[in-house]
């Protein structure tokens, strides 16, 4: 049995925004940061609507994974829109 290391590229679909309309939008493909002690307490770190971090509630998501050409592809697509927002 093989096991895969988990990428630091996750990805996540929004699929409650209830108590933060502002900040997400339902069905949108957001970033995932990498936050253990988050994770742990039932949250993710999600890079939201306004280009920053923050924790979200887990349960407001559901996590995607993509073949590695895919999931570079989206990173640089997220680097790069943000870079265009500002």
């Amino acid at each position: 049995m093989t096991t895969r290391k988990q990428s630091s590229r996750r990805f996540a679909v929004c699929i409650d925004n209830s108590e933060y309309p502002a900040s997400l939008e339902i069905h949108k493909l957001y970033r995932v940061l990498p936050d253990k002690d988050a994770e742990r307490e039932g949250d993710l770190r999600i890079v939201d609507e306004s280009g920053e971090d923050y924790l979200y509630p887990a349960d407001y998501f559901v996590l995607v994974e993509f073949p590695a050409d895919t999931a570079r592809a989206l990173k640089k697509s997220f680097a790069s829109g943000f870079q265009h927002a500002r």
